[in-house]
């Protein structure tokens, strides 16, 4: 049986950040995101797209949201097969195509998770584990795009 879930976000912006320059008017792209319970999120475009770049912009959260989902899901999978993991990072990329229509997609996601285990006999095992994360990644299962994993495993 599927269980279904549902988030809600309210986006608040408004007219009084319409900004001008010698030629024309834009509108600023700073805004905010409320989720019931927790702290603002203060958003804006990437600087690339006069955005302000102190602000996170949807692709850092995108970004970020592959890869929290993608190392819940290896620890889940880890502890489902007796892997003690220790420390884990990444430092993921992911690649945005401009066209010149102004449309434009993430192309690609690089996660680049560094694992460090407890058990010596079960590094092999540990590295393979991120394509089935990768399979139960709930945001990976949503991207039309490849996310792609060049992991790396040692022991502590």
């Amino acid at each position: 049986m599927a269980f279904k879930h549902l988030f809600k976000v309210v986006l608040n912006w408004n007219s009084n950040q319409i900004q001008e320059d010698s030629t024309k008017r834009f509108y600023s792209k700073s805004h905010q995101i409320k989720i019931e319970g927790k702290p603002l999120l203060n958003i804006s475009a990437a600087k690339a797209f006069k955005g302000d770049p102190e602000l996170y912009n949807p692709e850092d959260l995108l970004l970020s949201s592959l890869v929290s989902c993608h190392m819940m899901s290896y620890l889940y999978v880890c502890s489902q097969n007796g892997i003690e993991v220790l420390e884990y990072s990444d430092n993921a990329e992911a690649t945005l195509e401009v066209s010149p229509d102004g449309s434009g997609r993430i192309t690609e996601v690089r996660l680049k998770p560094k694992v460090k285990i407890a058990n010596a006999d079960k590094i092999e095992l540990a590295i393979e584990l991120h394509t089935k994360a990768n399979q139960l990644c709930f945001i990976a299962n949503s991207c039309n795009f490849p996310v792609l994993h060049n992991a790396s495993c040692e022991i502590f």
